[in-house]
């Protein structure tokens, strides 16, 4: 009996991965019906991650009603495993640029205090191992809102608490914490963070990340010297340098603040993601792996999903086929890396906007699948 894993990523914008596994696993079972196939959809750290590592893992959604961005009650969704000790949240659930419109992007009272809430919630569940994806945030204000709702005080120069989002970094003078909830200081936290960027500066969050944002060139300055000097108390209060660690500028510094005053290691984010839903137990016995994007290309080989899978399979000599929507010049590399071959979908010249149809990506995933499927059969009968 052919055994199959698939292991997709979203088509973004067209397919979720749930939606891309179900198309694969039909084109599958027009070749082989009595396939024996594993589904488990994927995400990198960012959108998806706490459906994808729910679906796969097993567990739980829970919704609560946190603070916003523009610290306005906001709804949002974390997961919680079987174990009902480990919660996975996606920052960008409480603090993410889809939650406000274009036009209201302001970085300097943008807050994370409702990922602070998120985290409250799972401890108060009973949860203890936390598993954080970075990226998509509205934010630039060091992950202090979120340690705020955590307990910890910032005090500024005359002992008053300072207001919330990045505005009130550069008044941020004395910290306190003697009022943290008391579960978060033995809590463990792992976060997926595929950046590398320092914390202030050029490269820092606020000039790279910052325009995104809605931060104008002199709002980037104000964030930048606000950055710094909360670097700065960080060093003096708790004798913790937090600037130059990789991935301390993730989402406008809540890197800096997992890694500070959290104590937590920073992970690629499909690395961590495979590690959590135990990819190398779930490939033992597959013959074939299945995984893809929407895009494979240069970008592919910098550690996102495609590439973690290939690698893992690799390792257990499995053979690894990748479908994408379209493929670059620049994929040829990832043959190199553990994918066996890969695909376009597109069956016939197409618009972007008809190529990420949902009905269109769903039928040329199934259709593709189904071909190359047909040729593995013919060889298995003829080898």
């Amino acid at each position: 009996m052919m055994k199959v894993l698939i292991a997709m990523d979203s088509f973004k914008g067209s397919l979720s991965s749930i939606e891309g596994s179900n198309a694969i696993a039909a084109g599958i079972r027009e070749v082989y019906r009595d396939a024996e196939i594993k589904m488990l959809p994927l995400a990198d750290g960012g959108e998806g991650t706490v459906e994808a590592v729910v679906e796969a893992a097993g567990g739980e959604l829970v919704t609560v009603q946190v603070t916003g961005p523009l610290q306005k009650k906001v709804t949002a969704t974390y997961g919680i495993l079987n174990n009902r000790k480990t919660a996975v949240i996606e920052i960008a659930a409480a603090c993410g640029l889809p939650l406000i419109s274009e036009e209201e992007r302001n970085p300097l009272i943008a807050t994370t205090y409702g990922v602070g809430e998120l985290i409250i919630d799972a401890l108060k569940k009973g949860c203890s191992d936390f598993i954080i994806g970075l990226g998509g945030s509205a934010t630039n204000d060091g992950g202090v809102g979120m340690l705020q709702a955590l307990g910890f005080r910032f005090l500024d120069s005359e002992n008053r608490e300072v207001g919330l989002g990045g505005q009130a970094l550069n008044e941020v003078h004395r910290i306190d914490d003697k009022n943290v909830y008391p579960a978060v200081k033995k809590a463990v936290f792992k976060v997926a963070c595929d950046v590398t960027n320092p914390l202030f500066g050029e490269q820092g969050a606020a000039h790279i990340f910052g325009p995104q944002k809605g931060a104008t060139p002199e709002m980037v300055a104000e964030l930048d010297r606000g950055l710094q000097n909360f670097a700065g108390v960080v060093a003096k209060e708790l004798d913790r340098d937090i600037h130059l660690i990789e991935g301390a500028g993730a989402a406008g510094g809540l890197g800096a603040a997992f890694i500070g005053f959290l104590q937590a290691d920073l992970s690629s984010g499909i690395d961590l993601l495979l590690e959590s839903i135990g990819m190398q137990e779930q490939l033992q016995g597959t013959d074939i792996v299945l995984t893809g994007e929407g895009k494979l290309d240069g970008q592919t080989a910098m550690g996102k999903t495609v590439l973690g899978v290939a690698r893992m399979a690799k390792s257990q000599g499995i053979p690894v086929i990748a479908l994408a929507g379209s493929v670059t010049e620049e994929a040829g590399d990832l043959n190199d890396w553990g994918i066996t071959s890969y695909f376009s979908i597109l069956t016939k010249p197409l618009s972007l906007a008809e190529a990420i149809n949902p009905g269109t990506a769903r039928a040329n995933l199934q259709v593709t699948t189904a071909q190359i499927f047909r040729l593995i059969r013919e060889l298995k009968r003829t080898l």
